[in-house]
């Protein structure tokens, strides 16, 4: 392995240029070397920004240089499996935002492609990497003392805070009719698993699940475990989403809301007979903001509060810590393929309920 690693970026819209972009510049353990994008606009300015020396007309050909060590993939999702495939195939280390594919009928076939020796895929769920979370999974006791969980995603989405903190480019010269394609393509991928009669606000709701409330979804198997199942869920208008995860002697609650008062109100609580352990997450769209662990604990007689925080480290810096230990050391990577499909079955056991 080279003292640095050479990464392609393929798909350079809103995340890409809040995050990843500029914490791959700033970490002298990886560099950008090439860039590709459906918009030659945005090609060009990501190129002058961060001064890259390549630029790909196509995906395929960005996937095929030989001069990349890492690939990552950061399009929209209906593109991520055939990208997946074919950057698997090409032996390179494969970084994947969440979800790693729509559907789990898309990965299947992805989890046998053989793979060199020493590859890494690993896929972006940066929740799991927030210095909060991993205090908590180390101080939680065993699991049989656990009485209730609740999991929650009541938030308003990134144009808000987007708009006042970052300047994200926005190219216009995306033609109209490859986006038109693109949703075209996510909703038939969406109907293969809900059903080709399935109401619109149900699809909606199926794609909150692979989007927004994958994070959580991730998470809670990451602290808890695999659930038994899915003793109850619901969505209304597409953008609440309530999930009952039964693990035996307790219930995860999942809470989502989207709406458009200004705030983010995401976190894990658990709760014991005798503690309650309380994390938050913020809105990812702004970098650095903090993070806390409360802890508060009684006895018959006192009761008291544990803070851990605030935490301001970004867990997308910690992700790519991460990322590059599975690389370089050959840290086992939690958040691979086999991970990700077992997001994707909860996903179409939860949307079985909205029908």
């Amino acid at each position: 392995m080279s003292a640095v690693l050479k990464v392609g970026l393929i798909g350079l819209g809103e995340v890409a240029q809040l995050m990843h972009l500029p914490l791959l510049a700033d970490d002298n353990r990886f560099k950008i070397n090439a860039i590709t994008d459906v918009s030659p606009s945005l090609v060009d300015y990501v190129a002058t920004r961060y001064g890259v020396p390549t630029l790909h007309g196509s995906a395929e050909a960005l996937i095929a240089d030989p001069a990349l060590d890492v690939v990552f993939i950061m399009t929209p999702d209906h593109l991520h499996a055939e990208l997946l495939e074919k950057a698997i195939r090409s032996g390179k280390h494969v970084f994947i935002e969440k979800p790693a594919c729509l559907t789990a009928a898309q990965l299947e076939p992805l989890l046998s492609l053989p793979k060199r020796p020493g590859q890494v895929v690993f896929v972006g769920y940066m929740r799991r990497f927030s210095r909060a979370f991993t205090e908590l999974k180390k101080r939680l006791p065993p699991l049989e003392k656990v009485r209730h969980v609740r999991v929650r995603d009541i938030i308003r989405e990134a144009p808000f805070f987007v708009a006042q903190t970052r300047n994200v480019f926005k190219p216009k010269d995306v033609p109209a009719e490859l986006i038109a394609e693109g949703r075209a393509r996510t909703l038939g991928m969406l109907r293969s698993v809900m059903g080709e009669d399935c109401p619109p606000d149900a699809l909606r709701a199926y794609q909150v699940l692979t989007g927004l409330s994958s994070h959580s979804f991730s998470a809670m198997r990451d602290l808890l475990g695999a659930p038994k199942g899915v003793r109850y869920a619901t969505q209304h208008n597409g953008e609440t989403v309530i999930a009952l995860f039964d693990y035996g002697h307790f219930t995860a609650l999942y809470e989502a809301v989207i709406d458009d008062v200004s705030r983010f109100d995401a976190g894990i609580e658990v709760l014991t007979q005798t503690q309650h352990f309380k994390m938050n997450y913020d809105t990812p769209y702004i970098r650095n903001l903090p993070t806390r662990l409360e802890i508060t604990s009684s006895t018959d007689t006192e009761t008291g509060t544990e803070v851990i925080g605030p935490i301001y480290e970004d867990p997308f810096r910690i992700e790519l810590g991460a990322f590059f230990d599975s690389i370089a050391n050959g840290v086992p990577a939690k958040t691979n393929l086999e991970d990700s499909m077992e997001d994707l079955k909860l996903f179409a056991e939860v949307g079985r309920h909205f029908r």
